[in-house]
């Protein structure tokens, strides 16, 4: 990728307006446009989003991270973009982090994870087993070594979303794209990070015993499964873009 593609930024968020705003000015000051999508919050999430200074597209219920991921996804990727930065609404994550993940999708990696996997010795014991242990089985199911599969901050770049899709609704979403990315051939680049909050578990959504049965079908899944063909992604991509506006408040 050269240095001129055109990049934006993504939150997923439910039920975040007390930190969504803080990110949201954050992430903009690197430069990009921020693109907030609500899935079903009730506590103002887009209120706040969308007076920092995102734009704001809403789910009308909640529909789950993956799904507000690929909304995001189809919006950005469909109105030309060519990479997605995606980040937690949180505030875990730090969005002055944005130009250093940037590099190594300049440099060709078609997806490009933060990686804290130097900062899991911070977290709780129940954090720090369940990212070992999923990054450590993910790892070898996709053949690749995969330093932290459970990293919301993420370069996601057009090419890769047209080849892998993103079909599965959850946290799953984020594992099995790794592995559907390994088996197509890209290169999944890794750039350790800082957090603004380690552990992150008082504010996650993730329910570790739920969604690690469902990360562990959806890797199994992704590994067997065989891969949308890339012809004519570009195409159906424009024409949802088309559709899109239906979800925005």
């Amino acid at each position: 990728m050269s240095g001129t593609m055109r990049v934006a930024v993504a939150i997923p968020a439910y039920d975040a307006a007390f930190a969504v705003g803080d990110v949201v000015r954050r992430a903009l000051a690197t430069g990009f446009s921020v693109l907030v999508v609500d899935d079903g919050s009730t506590d103002g999430t887009a209120q706040a989003a969308r007076a920092a200074g995102a734009r704001v597209v809403s789910h009308p219920r909640n529909l789950g991270k993956g799904r507000a991921l690929h909304t995001a996804f189809e919006d950005l990727f469909g109105g030309g973009y060519d990479a997605v930065i995606t980040l937690d609404a949180d505030g875990q994550h730090s969005p002055e982090a944005i130009p250093t993940l940037l590099e190594a999708a300049r440099g060709g990696a078609g997806l490009v994870l933060g990686t804290r996997r130097h900062l899991f010795g911070g977290m709780s014991r129940v954090r720090r087993t369940s990212n070992t242990l999923s990054s450590w089985a993910i790892s070898k199911i996709a053949g690749v070594d995969v330093a932290d599969a459970q990293t919301g901050f993420r370069v996601y770049t057009r090419r890769l979303f047209e080849t892998t899709g993103f079909p599965e609704p959850r946290f799953e979403a984020e594992s099995a794209v790794l592995v559907r990315a390994a088996r197509a051939g890209f290169t999944i680049a890794t750039v350790p990070v800082g957090l603004d909050v380690v552990d992150g578990r008082g504010t996650s959504h993730y329910r570790p015993l739920v969604d690690s049965f469902r990360i562990a079908g959806a890797v199994t899944r992704a590994r067997f499964a065989v891969l949308p063909r890339r012809h004519g992604a570009r195409s159906a991509l424009e024409r949802r873009a088309q559709s899109r506006r239906k979800w925005q408040v």
